[in-house]
């Protein structure tokens, strides 16, 4: 079987399908809904199979919301944190569920989108983001309102809320005990609606995660409260199923060894240079290797990896995880040649499902 030419992502179904099978089981012994983060992940190619496991989407942009409603279906959720007044009236068509991020968007478009389900951000002032970057109850966060006394200004409006406040949380304890909070601080109110999302960022599909137990303590939270709960999974939706394929085009030695891919972190893997983080390379073998990217970017490094051969032009080189706030972010920089998308079918053949030329480099310019 001949394989693309690389660069190119590889998502595989079958792997796919093991967190979509998790997403089932919590689904159906919490009673909670789950929606696709779209800013995570958006490749409709595979939304044939998510679609029959998963409830709907969650946007935070009107293009993010046209495409959970024209390639996924289910329920569409349409966030942004500030709507334009030449978006409200498009959105709205496409959305089940349209929540606004402050009391201000509320007053400002709510009779425009009183044909559907209109909800709130509520911030809750904690999170358990490790990076302030990432951290939506930051200092002066503009993401939600968190005051009782401008929640209540908006009951007459809204129907439910939305809480996000986890960002890769692996630690159910942790999940668990926060959740207490957010009872304890706001239970008043969340009792008077009807539905509330608890946002992404929950490890669930992870390996070893007490998924019985989450489940448990949803249906919990949704049985005191007598809501409709959602999750919005991005990363635990997709994790560990894409791999970002690559090929060595160099290698030097400048006081170590490198070797230079045909690829590029800020083109193919922005996150990684955003957040100061290494790839998911392979770490078994004695030769060691700095593996970096092909761009003219000083600091285009993927970072260190172990072979137990060495490399030699030529080879290629799996990078692991290449599907999370990854491919969204892929870019044109350099003109470095952009990733086809390809997967991997139930029955091991690869298709290729997007593959990119120099007319959509030159077609994304002026």
């Amino acid at each position: 079987m001949t394989e693309p030419q690389t660069p190119f992502y590889l998502i595989d179904r079958a792997k796919l399908q093991a967190n979509m099978d998790k997403m089932v089981r919590l689904r159906e012994r919490s009673g909670a809904k789950t929606l696709l983060a779209l800013k995570c992940f958006a490749t409709w190619g595979v939304f044939d199979q998510m679609s029959q496991f998963m409830d709907g989407t969650t946007s935070s942009s009107l293009n993010e919301l046209r495409l959970g409603r024209e390639k996924f279906g289910g329920e569409t959720h349409a966030y942004s944190v500030a709507w334009a007044d030449h978006e409200i009236d498009e959105a709205v068509t496409y959305a089940d569920k349209i929540i606004f991020n402050s009391l201000g968007q509320l007053d400002r478009f709510a009779d425009r989108a009183q044909g559907i389900a209109r909800g709130l951000r509520l911030n809750p002032r904690f999170s358990t983001s490790g990076f302030d970057l990432a951290d939506p109850a930051r200092k002066f966060s503009r993401l939600g309102e968190w005051d009782m006394a401008r929640l209540e200004q908006a009951l007459d409006r809204i129907t439910g809320v939305m809480i996000h406040y986890n960002c890769e949380n692996r630690d159910f304890d942790l999940f668990s005990g926060q959740l207490d909070r957010i009872e304890a601080e706001f239970g008043s109110f969340l009792e008077k609606l009807k539905w509330v999302s608890l946002g992404g960022g929950i490890h669930f599909t992870g390996e070893g995660y007490p998924l019985d137990e989450l489940a448990d303590r949803l249906k919990a939270f949704s049985d005191r409260f007598g809501v409709q709960v959602y999750l919005e999974p991005g990363e635990a939706s997709i994790t560990g199923t894409t791999t970002l394929e690559v090929t060595v085009l160099d290698i030097l030695n400048n006081g170590k060894e490198v070797a230079v891919v045909d690829s590029s972190i800020e083109a193919h893997m922005l996150d990684l240079l955003i957040y100061r983080e290494n790839a998911k390379l392979p770490q078994d073998g004695a030769y060691e290797y700095q593996i970096a990217g092909k761009s003219c970017l000083a600091g285009d490094i993927f970072g260190d990896a172990r072979f137990p051969q060495p490399l030699r032009v030529g080879d290629r080189i799996s990078v692991q995880d290449a599907a999370g706030y990854t491919m969204v972010k892929k870019n044109w920089f350099n003109g470095v040649a952009m990733p086809a998308i390809c997967i991997r079918e139930l029955d091991g053949s690869i298709t290729t499902a997007r593959s990119f030329g120099y007319d959509d480099y030159r077609d994304s310019l002026s």
